[in-house]
């Protein structure tokens, strides 16, 4: 047991819907209410990385965005209706750029160089690879400063290559700044608002005014799974008695035995008294040493 005055710890294996998504270290003795908070900041946290992360690898490939008067307008109409790119020419990535159309008409298709498009890819992939669920798989835990690190990565390695900075509107920068509007994507269905935010343990609400050890007990180490969701959803599915390992093997279990029973029924003789299986004093025998042992009638 803990020591006098040694707060216990929890292992929390975080859940959204079905899905897992990270570890989280904490203590006994924190209010559910700090714990919710924790939990949907790292949880919103690890969107904002992944959606600055899509947007990165859109940037390496085709540049920074265009105005949103021009976007998925074509050169003729751009020339028609005399838009102009203000920010084109200020917006140069490091080296110089090389032309590659953006098909879907977001970005105006001035690519950074092979070496600086490397830069961000290799930052995206170290960025994703911080608050990646196979963190979870590794016994690693997550929390916003690794998050934070993420961001200033991707933020470290933006500036590297656009060192005068994006256009205010590029949702990169918009990002970094939180100002996103993510209004009308299914991005924004992901978001759970701080105050919207509700945690579930074994199919019970965990109260805000509580503390986590009036639901855990005071033991010096417990792991639980932890559900993150939205008020008014009422409670998540409870977990599964067994894994979808243990329920497949169970299966294939029951489906030789009915495949063997069935062969049984097509000979529809006696034999099977014959085979192993059907001995129920074959297991006796075995830690008896005498499993190979046939009697016969004199």
């Amino acid at each position: 047991m803990a020591g006098g005055g040694e707060a216990e710890m929890v292992l929390l294996h975080v859940k959204h819907d079905d899905e897992s998504q990270f570890l989280l270290d904490t203590t006994g003795n924190i209010s559910i209410e700090d714990l919710t908070r924790e939990i949907t900041r790292i949880y919103n946290g690890r969107l904002k990385v992944h959606r600055v992360c899509a947007e990165m690898e859109t940037l390496a490939e085709h540049g920074i965005f265009l105005p949103p008067n021009m976007q998925g307008l074509t050169d003729e109409q751009i020339e028609e209706l005399k838009l102009k790119d203000a920010w084109a020419e200020k917006c140069i990535p490091s080296g110089g750029s090389v032309f590659k159309k953006d098909e879907v008409g977001r970005r105006n298709g001035h690519a950074p160089n092979e070496k600086m498009k490397h830069v961000l890819k290799a930052t995206v992939e170290e960025a994703k690879a911080l608050v990646s669920k196979k963190q979870l798989q590794a016994n690693v835990c997550v929390n916003m400063d690794m998050v934070k690190d993420a961001l200033d990565q991707l933020r470290g390695a933006v500036m590297i290559v656009y060192p005068m900075g994006l256009p205010p509107y590029d949702p990169i920068r918009m990002e970094f700044e939180d100002k996103e509007d993510l209004s009308g994507t299914h991005a924004s269905l992901e978001v759970i608002e701080e105050p919207e935010a509700q945690l579930w343990w074994a199919a019970k609400e965990l109260k805000k005014t509580s503390q986590l050890s009036d639901y855990v007990g005071k033991n010096e180490k417990t792991k639980i799974i932890v559900k993150i969701q939205k008020k008014g959803q009422g409670a998540p599915a409870r977990e599964p008695v067994i894994s979808n390992e243990d329920q497949k093997q169970l299966m294939l279990f029951y489906h030789r035995r009915q495949e063997e029973l069935k062969k049984l029924e097509e000979n529809d003789d006696d034999s099977f008294l014959d085979s192993e299986w059907a001995d129920s004093h074959a297991l006796k025998r075995q830690f008896h040493g005498v499993k190979d042992i046939k009697w016969r009638p004199r």
